[in-house]
């Protein structure tokens, strides 16, 4: 049986500040548990505009003593596809685990947005489906604890982002990248 979990944010940040520090979240304190994000592939849409880019991430967490026996290893690699779209101002990831899915498939969609009513806001979409499917009796045990740890660990990634957006505004990071794109825009 397939676990849903759906969660809704909101940053107090511009999509445009968003957007890059989602792109440069890692690493950060609250996601040690990620040990590398390596871009594989990324290409500009010409007729869109949109950004895609394919990234593997690799990440280890604790395994439960009851799952040691069936499970070989903790390090789990990660497909992230992410596009990027300026124009709307909306960035859309997609993740899907690429090992151990006998034992766990969790796809998870992120869509961060530019919030209508105020440009200094973002809106933040989680939408993840968890689904085992190793049998033995334990794919509602597994899912059950998969579902717990993630929506665990979707707190951390907020606050992994919010370490990130911190830390780029007091160093100034998106106001130079700002400044940087109106130098770039054509004068009038």
């Amino acid at each position: 049986m397939v676990k849903f979990f759906q969660q809704k944010h909101a940053y107090d940040y511009s999509w445009n500040t968003v957007s890059c520090a989602f792109l440069n979240r890692y690493p950060n304190p609250f996601a040690t548990h990620v040990l590398s994000a390596d871009t594989v592939a990324h290409r500009l849409d010409t007729q869109t505009g949109e950004l895609h880019i394919t990234r593997l991430l690799r990440k280890t967490n604790s395994i439960p003593r009851w799952a040691r026996s069936i499970m070989r290893g903790n390090d789990a690699y990660i497909l992230e596809h992410v596009v990027v779209d300026p124009e709307s101002g909306t960035l859309v990831s997609k993740t899907r685990n690429i090992t151990h899915t006998r034992m766990l498939k969790v796809e998870e969609k992120q869509t961060l947005v530019a919030d209508p009513f105020n440009i200094d806001r973002t809106l933040c979409k989680n939408e993840t489906s968890i689904v085992s499917n190793i049998g033995y009796g334990l794919n509602s045990r597994i899912e059950n604890f998969s579902l717990s740890r993630f929506s665990e660990n979707i707190a951390k990634s907020r606050k992994g982002m919010l370490y990130v957006l911190d830390l780029a505004q007091r160093k100034g990071l998106f106001r130079q990248r700002l400044r940087m794109e109106q130098n770039l825009e054509p004068q009038a």
